[in-house]
């Protein structure tokens, strides 16, 4: 199918400006992307700076209320008074004034003396208790986030044990585990040393808030960070409590529509936070919805990961907002993609015009009209084209005219060498039959001379002339002939092997070193056998005179690289071919030795042999260097 240049043109345009319109698209839908992405996590990242500053202010207060209430001079009168029932009713007090759950005290060795919260319960020693423990030894106050066992929450009220059970919900991608339900608490606690007058310690005051189930602290965060803020009904931003990897205060709403108390944190974040220690900042499923979300771990007074803090802000919000700038993206690049189409027509119009003219002018010539000339109006690079044009039509009419007188020489040339190739075999027949005559009778004379008669020196040399005028003529019948190859599958080894065997045993072979590099699984080809000895006896005598009798012949078979051919190779160290004559070595009736010793017909015919074949033959020599010809035959003959 043709297709014009201007389509191609407009064509090659339209598909750069569609790659450059999509690699900017993708380039800026992944920068919008990430942009918003970041945004998104830089803002739940400062939303964790302030969810963490309203965790610490809570604890801080506990631990005002706690330090401050030991502080108290009732507390360390009673205590010395053993006036229980005022220590009680006091405390009582302050911890219902002060939003406490939990204020108890302890004696100087942790032995309990009054809970506020369950006066039925006291005497248990709380020295094991990893604040009171901590106050005991370094006399301080002591604040922090702790695990209370189920058997302690029963101690202080168990109000608080129940309120700290909770049941395990099915929660999509979180760690997989057998445990079904929770029984410990989450409590931020404080404990204070209380001081005699002496400054001695004499007990240990301490109180907390359970965090399970107790919202204040996230839905301060929600009202503080988010302000309450909704999008398409839902809130946009929410905080949880997680103790260990269980939701125990949240604000994330379950499919209920109540709080997810019960649901757990996703596996990725599990072993991030609370087996690694480490913030964790990405988008998670929380629950039922997509959030950018970030987590940090809560620790205890020993450093060790008790639970997890976390704000999410609905992903939502950011993945619409990301819908909408890229898709005002798409719709600046695809209206500039429009003009940039619109222009780019203009311009192919514009570059076509002198083309066509090019054109015009190709078909004139290639009518025949050489005459024809392109006319320049403009001076750029298709103008440079148009002269170059010009140039070259100018330089095609020379070179026909060139052409057509050569090809009338060779033409005459050929008619006289077919000529002569006929005279040449039709003499050739004729001289054959009178020098063989001649032989004849050369040789019955030989026979009636006695050795020492001074004739018998002449009718030799008699001899010697009409052999070599024998074997031209021989020459001349082989080349003039062009004889077709009775070909049949052989193989080139046994062929190679019989032929050095015909010449392995000649004088000129005597300081010769032959050496045979055979391929033992080359495959057969198809060939005249008789032919290709000639071929390979031809090289041979060649390669042994070039070296005067004595040196190295090297003779190697292998299969071409591409299998498409087997390649016979000899390497010779003889005095090698000059470069002026290595083009001429298979011309008929050249060669560089004496005359009367060569007929310089002997390559020739070999290489019209190799050519019949459909083969190839190579030559490869350095003067003083040695020779090397290689032959590659056909593994499969080629169709005519």
């Amino acid at each position: 199918m043709k297709i014009s240049l201007r389509t191609k043109l407009i064509t090659s345009f339209l598909a750069v400006i569609i790659i450059c319109g999509v690699v900017a698209t993708l380039v800026g839908m992944q920068l919008i992307g990430t942009g918003i992405i970041g945004q998104a996590q830089d803002k739940v990242k400062n939303d964790l700076n302030s969810a963490r500053e309203i965790y610490r202010e809570e604890t801080d207060n506990i631990k005002d209320i706690v330090r401050f209430t030991a502080l108290r001079f009732f507390i360390k009168d009673a205590i010395l008074d053993n006036d229980t029932e005022r220590l009680q009713k006091e405390l009582d007090g302050i911890r219902k004034a002060e939003s406490l759950d939990v204020l108890t005290l302890a004696d100087k060795i942790g032995q309990v003396i009054v809970r506020t919260r369950n006066l039925s319960v006291s005497g248990d020693n709380q020295a094991h208790d990893e604040l009171v423990s901590e106050v005991l030894s370094v006399e301080e106050v002591v604040a922090g986030t702790v695990i209370v066992r189920r058997e302690e929450l029963i101690k202080e009220g168990l109000d608080l044990a129940e309120q700290a059970h909770i049941e395990f919900i099915p929660t999509p991608k979180a760690k997989p585990t057998l445990e079904t339900e929770q029984t410990s608490g989450m409590m931020i606690k404080a404990a204070a040393p209380v001081f005699r007058d002496d400054g001695r310690v004499i007990g240990v005051l301490y109180g907390g808030n359970l965090l399970n189930r107790n919202y204040g602290i996230v839905d301060r965060v929600k009202e503080t960070v988010y302000q309450g803020v909704k999008y398409k009904g839902k809130d946009i931003g929410t905080a949880t409590i997680f103790q260990g990897d269980l939701r125990i205060s949240t604000n994330v709403m379950g499919e209920d529509g109540g709080r997810a108390i019960g649901t757990r944190v996703s596996e990725e974040v599990y072993e991030q936070v609370l087996l690694k220690g480490l913030p964790w900042i990405d988008r998670a499923f929380v629950v039922n919805n997509w959030y950018i979300a970030a987590y940090e771990p809560i620790k205890n007074v020993k450093a060790e990961t008790i639970g997890v803090l976390y704000v999410g802000i609905l992903e939502e919000k950011f993945m619409d907002m990301r819908k909408r700038a890229i898709a005002m993206f798409l719709g600046i690049t695809l209206v500039g993609m429009i003009i940039a189409l619109t222009v780019s027509s203009f311009l192919a119009n514009g570059v076509l015009q002198p083309i066509r003219g090019l054109v015009s002018a190709s078909q004139q010539w290639a009518n025949g009209n050489l005459e024809y000339r392109v006319k320049i109006t403009q001076k750029d690079e298709i103008a440079e084209l148009a002269e170059t044009f010009n140039l070259m039509a100018s330089s095609l009419k020379e070179r026909d005219d060139k052409l057509k007188e050569y090809t009338s020489q060779q033409i005459m040339k050929s008619e006289r060498l077919a000529t002569l190739g006929q005279l040449a075999a039709g003499v050739a027949h004729e001289i054959n039959n009178p020098l063989g005559a001649v032989l004849m009778y050369t040789h019955l004379a030989l026979e009636d001379l006695e050795e020492k008669d001074v004739l018998r020196k002449n009718l030799e040399k008699a001899v010697t002339e009409a052999s070599r005028c024998k074997d031209i003529v021989k020459g001349l019948l082989d080349f003039a002939r062009q004889t077709e190859p009775k070909v049949e599958e052989s193989g080139v080894n046994e062929t190679l092997e019989c032929t050095l065997g015909v010449v392995e045993n000649q004088a000129l072979f005597q300081n010769v070193k032959i050496t045979k590099v055979i391929c033992p699984s080359l495959p057969k080809v198809l060939m005249d056998v008789g032919q290709m000895q000639q071929v390979f006896m031809n090289i041979i005598l060649n390669a042994a005179e070039a070296m005067e009798g004595k040196g190295e012949l090297t003779v190697t078979t292998r299969t071409a690289p591409d299998n498409k051919y087997i390649e016979i190779e000899f390497t010779d160290t003889g005095c090698g071919i000059p470069p002026e004559n290595r083009d001429k070595v298979f011309e008929p009736f050249f060669t560089t030795k004496e005359v009367g010793r060569a007929t310089g017909l002997g390559l020739a015919i070999s290489h019209g042999i190799i050519a019949r074949h459909k083969g190839t033959i190579e030559v490869k020599s350095e003067p003083g260097k040695g020779t090397n010809f290689i032959i590659r035959l056909p593994l499969k003959r080629k169709e005519k």
